[in-house]
């Protein structure tokens, strides 16, 4: 009885060993991309400024390369980030015509990574804070190089003005504009989105997992996608950020059609006022290895 109690007592003692040593197992995290926005002006080794002479969605903006929508704030103005902050703002410029011809009252800004940064799989992150207004329409998102939607959408985070809620989504072939992939998450009844919040997405070659703060809220898997069209987030992506305003999505959910779609008169005057804004602290790519 003695030997049979000892003998068990060794089997647990190693069993809890090993189990210890099993769950200690650290994972190494390896950054591929940051940028807390630490200089005095956008890093372009890192992003591009689109130019957009023609918008989709029936937006309102176009998007100029301009220190007036994309710039880096300091001081009282980036309270909050660490090293200043990524600012894109909408401004009113009424008759403002592209280089195609084309008239909005609008102009705003749109950055992306593509050919300098594309990636496949990770946790991909950004703490961002915005201005409210209806109509107001800021993103952070990825696609992937090619046909859209062929090439696979992954929106992290939407704002559309509607201050209870953002929204992630995901667009794809058989599944896209009108996408089955949406979710609200309403945090903001009681966290507003004027606030700093962290809005990231885990990226697996099975899945998505949609957080704000490190709370998942939405996630959507390979096989739920396929019943639907290709999975299409296989191939690598690049980062975007962007400020649109009104257009399809906004003009769909608020109904409002004047001044413009999507856009009404009072977020009109705080676009005037200099109140809308997008401030971004800082965005990160990590992958396990």
């Amino acid at each position: 009885m003695v030997t049979g109690f000892i003998l068990v007592t060794h089997f647990t003692y190693a069993q809890n060993t090993a189990t210890k040593k099993h769950s200690s197992r650290k994972v190494s995290v390896k950054t591929i991309f940051f940028d807390d926005f630490a200089r005095s002006s956008l890093d372009r080794s890192k992003w591009n400024v689109r130019v957009t002479g023609e918008t989709v969605n029936n937006e309102q903006q176009a998007y100029v390369d301009s220190s007036a929508t994309i710039y880096i704030a300091e001081g009282k103005e980036a309270a909050g980030a660490k090293n200043g902050a990524l600012v894109i703002q909408p401004r009113f410029s009424a008759g403002f015509t592209t280089k195609e011809g084309k008239k909005f009252d609008f102009i705003s800004g749109r950055i992306d990574t593509r050919s300098k940064v594309e990636f496949t799989y990770g946790t991909v992150a950004a703490r961002i804070k915005m201005s409210e207004g209806m109509g107001f329409w800021p993103a952070w998102w990825m696609l992937g190089t090619g046909r859209w939607p062929e090439t696979g959408e992954i929106d992290i985070m939407e704002f559309i003005g509607q201050k209870e809620w953002t929204n992630a989504a995901l667009h794809g072939p058989g599944y896209s504009g009108n996408t089955p992939f949406a979710k609200r998450d309403s945090f903001a009844v009681k966290n507003p989105v004027t606030n700093w919040h962290i809005y990231s997405v885990d990226w697996t070659p099975d899945s998505l997992m949609f957080k704000v703060d490190g709370n998942e809220f939405y996630r959507v898997t390979r096989s739920m996608i396929e019943k639907y069209g290709k999975w299409s987030y296989d191939n690598a992506k690049f980062l975007i950020l962007n400020f649109a305003l009104g257009g399809a999505y906004p003009g769909g959910v608020n109904k409002v059609k004047e001044p413009y779609l999507g856009l009404p008169g009072p977020s009109v005057d705080l676009i005037k006022q200099g109140k809308s804004k997008m401030w971004v602290d800082w965005v990160s790519v990590k992958q396990s290895k």
